[in-house]
């Protein structure tokens, strides 16, 4: 069952991430400079605090209907908001492929992250609202989005035939046919003059690289969250506070995201429990007609937290060996 939001709650909230973001880029990193360990740590303990923080104004919204829906749904917010979490560290470990493919000067870096964040909540916006209107409008949609995750949460663990090469990808090859590009970086610009006309610098075609990668896995990332609730202020508010604290995690652990050597194995049992919850949910409510039937979401968040936090001390205790790190 999902529940009308009102709209100064949407207003307040879009407010509130602008004016986040505005601070963010027009006070805090008006300069472009190099993210240190500190200042990367400060800002990810901000943003996991805001976005744990929210889950009180879930909570406070939601009571209204009665306490036990606030809590409800307070920990629906919390499970997405976790998986997003999780299912992020992914994209950091891209991004620094894609930083190091391009040789991407550490000053620059910041700025590519925030624009290319922005792009990535206007894209998972559209995916979320395209998504949630599909299991409404098609209610065997449920199906394929739990077969799906259950089929990605299994190639997670695959062995991968090929690395991943961002110098390669059609999209660079797409830009490059379309726009020219500088031969070398042009300070922290996007574009730059030449002989009357705008040009496109390296820092473009990476912002670009980053927005594909990321589009790539919100394909992924969604339909988990789908899975959870299809009230789309949970999933929208969850997604961007996840999505918000990513540059300030990518500067602080970026380079020990190798470490966590069995973190995928948990990501990709996370996929398969909520897919496999989604198609027995919709196999009961379409087959056997219990409309009322649901797991538990204090389950799906427990269970999260616990594969999560068991891949981490399990990588702690048995750390991978120097040549697999390489």
């Amino acid at each position: 069952m999902t529940y009308d939001i009102p709209s100064w709650l949407w207003i307040s909230f879009m407010a509130l991430i602008l004016s986040l973001l505005a601070l963010d880029l027009g006070v805090f990193h008006r300069k472009s400079h190099e993210v240190k360990i500190k200042e990367a740590l400060t800002w990810s303990a901000v943003w996991i605090a805001l976005g744990l923080a929210f889950s009180g104004v879930v909570y406070w919204h939601f009571s209204a209907q009665g306490a036990d829906v606030g809590r409800e749904y307070a920990m629906k917010y919390l499970t997405g908001y976790l998986i997003e979490k999780a299912l992020s560290v992914d994209n950091i470990f891209v991004f620094w492929m894609v930083f190091s493919a391009f040789a991407v000067p550490a000053a620059f870096q910041h700025k590519v992250l925030f624009w290319g964040i922005v792009g990535a909540l206007v894209m998972r916006a559209i995916m979320i609202f395209a998504g949630i209107e599909l299991l409404q409008r098609f209610s065997w949609m449920v199906f394929v989005f739990g077969a799906f995750l259950i089929l990605t949460g299994i190639k997670m663990i695959l062995p991968k035939k090929e690395e991943f090469d961002p110098r390669t990808s059609p999209l660079l090859r797409l830009v490059r046919r379309f726009i020219p590009v500088t031969d070398d970086y042009e300070g922290d610009k996007f574009f730059v003059k030449r002989l009357g006309k705008w040009v496109a610098t390296p820092l473009f075609v990476v912002l670009l690289v980053v927005e594909f990668t990321d589009l790539v896995f919100a394909v992924d990332s969604i339909p988990a969250i789908l899975a959870i609730t299809p009230d789309p202020f949970i999933v929208f508010t969850s997604n961007v506070f996840a999505i918000l604290g990513l540059r300030a995690l990518y500067f602080a652990v970026g380079g020990l995201v190798g470490m966590f050597r069995y973190l995928k194995y948990a990501l990709a049992a996370v996929l398969v429990w909520v897919g496999g919850k989604l198609l027995f949910t919709g196999y009961m409510h379409q087959w056997v007609g219990d409309e009322k039937f649901k797991v538990p979401i204090v389950l799906s968040l427990g269970l999260v937290v616990a594969l999560v936090g068991a891949s981490m001390v399990a990588s702690k205790l048995w750390p991978a060996k120097h040549s697999e790190h390489a």
